[in-house]
């Protein structure tokens, strides 16, 4: 009986550990685009990222480019387009301000640590999120698939 019992325990305590990691970040302003590029931290443009709280910038991926930081305990990429309003060609993306993301549009500001907004008026969607993997020495996967 008592066999069963812990049977039945270590089942359960597999099928939550095996869960996926996806996130659903359903949002209505970002389009669902594919995302899966390597950046290598001994390029100049990326030589910041070996350091934490120095974001960089890297254009021409998600919605409006993606925002990668060192967090001293990892990485962490947001995409770089303000995900509490409509996109349009005035206002594609954000900048980066010290550690956040500031949208010049309605002044909107995300905490690039967290992706929490930190300011802005009812505001709904925190930055959308990236995953980041090392799969080598110096060189981050960024991807949502």
């Amino acid at each position: 009986m008592m066999n069963r019992y812990f049977t039945a325990l270590v089942s359960i305590l597999l099928l939550i550990a095996c869960s996926s990691d996806n996130i659903n970040q359903n949002n209505p302003y970002l389009l669902d685009v594919n995302v899966s590029f390597t950046v290598n931290t001994s390029l100049p443009q990326y030589t910041s990222l070996n350091f934490p709280s120095d974001p960089v910038y890297v254009s021409n991926y998600g919605n409006g480019g993606i925002v990668i930081i060192n967090t001293g305990s990892g990485y962490v990429a947001w995409d770089a387009t303000d995900p509490n309003h409509i996109r349009n060609t005035d206002c594609t993306s954000m900048s980066i301000n010290g550690l956040t993301l500031v949208c010049s549009c309605e002044d909107n500001t995300y905490d690039l640590f967290t992706g929490n907004f930190i300011k802005g008026d009812e505001l709904e969607y925190t930055l959308y999120n990236y995953r980041v993997t090392e799969v080598g020495e110096g060189v981050l996967k960024v991807s949502n698939n």
